[in-house]
C-alpha cells in the first residue's frame, strides 16, 4: 500500500495568487486517491500587504498566516491528514522556497524569516531538523541558488499556467546529487488538483513521519500529462 500526498498547495485565505478556497481544495481531491496535504502558502510581502498586516507585528503575521492552515484543517475534517508547510519568497528577491516540517512555534520564534537571506533560513531549517528546498527552480524569473544550502529541488510542478522546466530541474538535481526531490501540483485554483505528489511507503500522520520519509528516500514521485504551460 502507498499513502499519495499532495506536496504543494496553496488556499485564497492566505495566498494572494489562489483563487480556490479550503472547501475548493478539499471538494477538488475528496474523490481522489490522496491522504492528505502539506500546506504550503505564501510566507511573502504581498500574503501580508492584503491583508493590512505590512507594518504589524511579526506575531500578528503569522496569526494571519496560521488562520489558513487551521481553515484547511477544519474543511478537511477526518478525510485528510493536513499538514503545515510554508513557501517562502525573501524580501526583493525572486526565488521561492518550500519548507517541510515547518512549525508555528519556529514561524513566530524567529523574527521576520522574510528579511533574511535563504542561507541564513536553510541554516535555521537545518538546526530544527527540517528542510529547505528550492520550488520549480527553472520557472521563469527563477535564479540559480547555491546548492549546498539546500536540501533538494521540486522537480515537478503540475501548475499549468506557468513553464517550470521541469526536466531541467530534474537534470540539475542529479547534476548536484539532490536524493531528496518533490512533486506537486502547486495548486491555486479549481482544476489544478492531482497534477502531482509523492506515493509515500508508509504512512504520514504528523511532520516527524514527512521529515523521516523525504530524508529516508522512501518515496516515488507523481508527474501527469496536465502539467506545465508548453
Amino acid at each position: 500500500m502507498e499513502y499519495l500526498f499532495e506536496m504543494h498547495t496553496h488556499t485564497k485565505e492566505v495566498s494572494t495568487c489562489a483563487v480556490a478556497f479550503s472547501e475548493d481544495l478539499i471538494e477538488s481531491y475528496k474523490d481522489s486517491d490522496y491522504a492528505g496535504f502539506v500546506l504550503t502558502n505564501h510566507l511573502n510581502a504581498s500574503t501580508f500587504e492584503r491583508a493590512g498586516l505590512q507594518d504589524a507585528p511579526w506575531d500578528e503575521k503569522i496569526d494571519h498566516f496560521m488562520k489558513g492552515f487551521h481553515t484547511v484543517k477544519k474543511a478537511a475534517g477526518n478525510r485528510f491528514t493536513v499538514l503545515l508547510g510554508a513557501e517562502i519568497n525573501f524580501y526583493n528577491t525572486s526565488n521561492d522556497y518550500l519548507i517541510y516540517g515547518v512549525t508555528e512555534d519556529f514561524l513566530r520564534s524567529n523574527g521576520d524569516l522574510m528579511a533574511m537571506t535563504p542561507k541564513q533560513v536553510s541554516k535555521l531549517c537545518h538546526e530544527n531538523g527540517m528542510l529547505f528546498i528550492q520550488a520549480h527552480p527553472f520557472r521563469r524569473g527563477m535564479k540559480i541558488t547555491d546548492w549546498n544550502i539546500l536540501d533538494g529541488y521540486e522537480i515537478y510542478n503540475g501548475n499549468p499556467r506557468h513553464k517550470s522546466n521541469n526536466d531541467i530541474a530534474e537534470l540539475w538535481a542529479k547534476k548536484h546529487n539532490k536524493s531528496i526531490v518533490v512533486s506537486g501540483s502547486d495548486f491555486h485554483e479549481i482544476g489544478d488538483a492531482c497534477a502531482g505528489g509523492i506515493y509515500f511507503k508508509n504512512p504520514i500522520n504528523d511532520n516527524d513521519d514527512l521529515l523521516r520519509e523525504l530524508k529516508g528516500g522512501n518515496y516515488t514521485l507523481k508527474k501527469t500529462d496536465l502539467g506545465e504551460q508548453k
